[in-house]
């Protein structure tokens, strides 16, 4: 090989390797361009004007016809409330008789009270139901102040619970993120609850895995193939019927709808309560959950929560995973009543 052909390959090697460069530069530039302008663009998170905590007047119209029409699906005749706090108006749905024990009811990330909708009636019958829009979350609440700690969220339930004149004997019962917020307002004010249920909870007792943070975050690539693959994957059991896909394709239209309208926050981070958390706890809490959950390994929960914490209940349900409350409705409601009632 002469050293004016090796010149040459050399040169076209560093021609094509530019411009291979090039064009991977220009994706990953048009890549995030493209997810600005799906989840970052518009107004800020606390610019308030007449359709915070929206995007837009249309997306807010958009939003809440969406939100109303699926608010037809709720079961019961409820008392609608938007009650003031200091972090915002939360607006709470009221069912049950007047002077019946308190249930209130903290629903998962990225979703609503509309997510109770199959328990409602049968925990509304003896008891005297709150299911909340999460007030940094999506659904009709609105949000004034920034909530990225765990203390900003017990001293909004904290108030919120007051106003509600919920007294203190509380029953919290949590979904996923919602059950981790439910543990944190355990450990800030054990003196309000009466019993609380952690169903499918987000880390609290345990650490989430790796694979699972990877899948959720490719979940969120502004893509209805890559929020779909993800969701099956998450709700595996769940996607195995017809009926199973249709609740998730239904909800996944949602999310979309939702991450299109409202303005994007930063969430507080969840953690897991610590050995000495855990010992500490005197109310009597039930940890429900799948035994196929994917957030993080049910067996070792158990079996952490037995060895530091004996007083928490542990039900571990065969054959599900972290969709359990929707694969489920009837055997959550029962396992929730009996560990309320007795």
């Amino acid at each position: 090989m002469t050293s004016k052909f090796k010149r040459s390959l050399i040169r076209k090697v560093l021609k094509y390797s530019m411009l291979a460069y090039v064009a991977i530069t220009l994706l990953i530039i048009s890549v995030i361009v493209w997810i600005y302008f799906s989840y970052l663009s518009g107004p800020g998170a606390f610019w308030v004007n007449e359709y915070h905590p929206f995007r837009s007047e249309s997306a807010k119209e958009e939003y809440l016809e969406y939100y109303d029409a699926k608010s037809e699906e709720w079961p019961l005749d409820s008392e609608e409330r938007m009650v003031s706090t200091s972090y915002g108006q939360t607006y709470v749905r009221i069912s049950g008789p007047e002077n019946a024990p308190p249930i209130v009811l903290l629903p998962g990330g990225g979703t609503s009270s509309l997510m109770w909708k199959n328990n409602i009636e049968a925990l509304s019958e003896n008891y005297r139901t709150y299911a909340l829009d999460d007030i940094y979350d999506w659904g009709r609440s609105v949000y004034s102040k920034k909530m990225c700690c765990s203390e900003g969220i017990t001293q909004w339930l904290d108030e919120l619970f007051t106003a509600l004149e919920l007294e203190d004997s509380i029953n919290l019962v949590g979904a996923s993120y919602g059950a981790w917020k439910a543990g944190q307002y355990l450990m800030a004010h054990p003196e309000r609850i009466n019993k609380v249920v952690w169903l499918c909870p987000a880390y609290t007792v345990y650490q989430g895995n790796k694979e699972f943070e990877k899948r959720v975050f490719r979940g969120f690539i502004p893509l209805r193939h890559f929020m779909k693959k993800e969701l099956y994957w998450s709700c595996e059991d769940m996607a195995q019927t017809e009926e199973g896909r249709a609740i998730l394709d239904d909800h996944l239209d949602g999310l979309r709808l939702a991450i299109r309208s409202f303005k994007i926050k930063i969430p507080a981070s969840m953690t897991v309560l610590s050995d000495d958390e855990l010992k500490s706890i005197k109310s009597p809490v039930l940890y429900l959950a799948g035994e196929n959950e994917k957030m993080h390994s049910v067996g070792e929960a158990v079996k952490r929560l037995n060895s530091i914490a004996p007083i928490i209940e542990t039900e571990v349900v065969p054959n599900t995973g972290h969709c359990l409350m929707f694969c489920c409705p009837d055997l959550v409601n029962d396992k929730i009543l009996d560990f309320l009632d007795h």
